[in-house]
């Protein structure tokens, strides 16, 4: 079988077997990580999350048991949580990483507050995982799972990861990290992310080996290496097509342009458009964004939603509300890419 998991599939069809473990979900966007750990097998109690209308979205399509409408800030300060909670297999979080994206401002953004889209209160981002750790500190689950940008393993942000590091340290835990690309995984994108995950010590003494000569780890081997999924295997339809403006632009395009920027760059020494890129037929899609849109190289259209879902390893049949689907999709970890982390961890830890 070349792939663990389909990329398209239905909420519908989906079997989740809920009986590998429970989990809780930070951060928890439309639910693209709680995806992926139901199709592991795992039964997702409930989520947090700040944002109101991914909170209904969420609610729309996993129904969770519970589901806290708050900053985590209040959240991990809660002493009315249930008691399931405070036996939870896995929590897992993607704290907002906007501050550490190579596409953004970086160190000139780091400790300042601001909103991290409409409708949500201001917050300083970077302080955001640390909140995480004190909400598994405060509820000891046997693993703590979190996803974040490949841009926090670059330049001083690293020093950011030592603090991880500590901070997982004190909570109890023995902390790791690897960069994953989704491609590699049985998702149809390029898509690179970090995923620290952490055991509790007193669970870990089975597991520890001699990871070099100043550190013991728990072992744990996420080596992943499924066949790439190229653009055309998973297109269906067409999406809107262009703007005029981009439809005159895409005339110029060349063989090699990766994105409207090239385009913009050549033809008026413009640097814009960056985010704008294209879906080659013969190559697996580039990392889908929140901000960004991506054309048919072939024909100048939108992708259609259906491909979207595909690409992101999202069910056919999500309902995204009022929210677009793009902006939904681009903000999620994919499903899929969950899913393997989370059987590899059932298989190799909490299994055993």
């Amino acid at each position: 079988m070349k792939h663990r998991f389909p990329y398209e599939w239905t909420l519908k069809d989906a079997k989740f077997t809920k009986d590998k473990g429970t989990v809780f979900s930070c951060f928890a966007c439309g639910g693209g990580s709680t995806m992926g750990y139901k199709l592991a097998g795992f039964d997702v109690l409930g989520c947090n999350e700040i944002d109101p209308k991914m909170i209904e979205a969420y609610k729309t399509n996993h129904k969770p048991k519970y589901a806290y409408l708050e900053p985590i800030q209040t959240f991990k300060l809660r002493k009315d949580l249930p008691k399931e909670l405070y036996s939870l297999d896995i929590l897992d979080g993607s704290p907002p990483c906007s501050s550490f994206s190579m596409a953004g401002n970086r160190e000139k953004d780091w400790g300042k507050e601001k909103k991290f889209r409409e409708g949500q209160a201001e917050q300083v981002l970077d302080n955001l995982f640390f909140d995480f750790i004190d909400l598994a500190k405060e509820l000891q689950p046997k693993v703590v799972v979190a996803e974040n940008v490949k841009g926090l393993l670059l330049g001083n942000a690293k020093e950011y990861v030592r603090k991880i590091y500590k901070e997982f340290d004190k909570a109890g835990y023995y902390c790791q990290h690897w960069l994953l690309d989704a491609s590699k995984m049985g998702v149809p994108q390029r898509r690179e992310r970090v995923f620290f995950v952490c055991l509790r010590k007193d669970l870990a003494e089975p597991f520890l080996y001699q990871q070099d000569m100043f550190t013991v780890n728990p072992k744990l081997e996420l080596n992943f290496n499924e066949p790439s999924i190229k653009y055309k295997d998973i297109k269906i339809g067409d999406g809107k097509r262009a703007s005029d403006l981009y439809y005159y632009r895409w005339k110029k395009r060349e063989k090699n342009d990766s994105h409207f920027g090239n385009i913009t760059e050549r033809i008026s020494g413009i640097v814009s458009c960056f985010s704008d890129v294209f879906a080659k037929k013969e190559l697996v899609l580039p990392t889908i964004t929140a901000k960004g849109s991506i054309y048919d190289f072939e024909n100048c259209h939108l992708l259609s939603k259906n491909t979207f879902c595909n690409a992101g390893s999202y069910p056919q049949d999500y309902n995204f509300l009022k929210i677009r689907f793009e902006y939904l999709i681009g903000m999620s970890v994919p499903p899929v890419m969950t899913a393997q982390i989370a059987t590899e961890i059932y298989e190799q830890w909490l299994s055993v």
